[in-house]
């Protein structure tokens, strides 16, 4: 039966498995889904990074005097 979902194969130092098994253990979940959701959160915080570099970039070039007031937005 094929899989579901596309597969990775991962090769981890012995430390850093210790560490994700005993994550997996503490949480009751497989080795796959602790890999999953550590995976989908440095994603996440890879993506809030980008943002808030997005953010500044921004936020350095704000001119108040040439913002839009809410009223004229809306």
């Amino acid at each position: 039966m094929p899989a579901k979902n596309p597969r990775i194969n991962v090769v981890l130092e012995k430390p850093l498995f210790v560490n994700v098994e005993h994550l997996a253990k503490r949480d009751g979940v497989s080795l796959s889904l602790k890999v999953r959701d550590l995976v989908k959160e440095a994603l996440e915080m890879e993506d809030d990074i980008a943002l808030s570099s997005l953010a500044e970039k921004r936020e350095a070039t704000f001119k108040r005097a040439k913002a839009l007031k809410h009223s004229e937005v809306w």
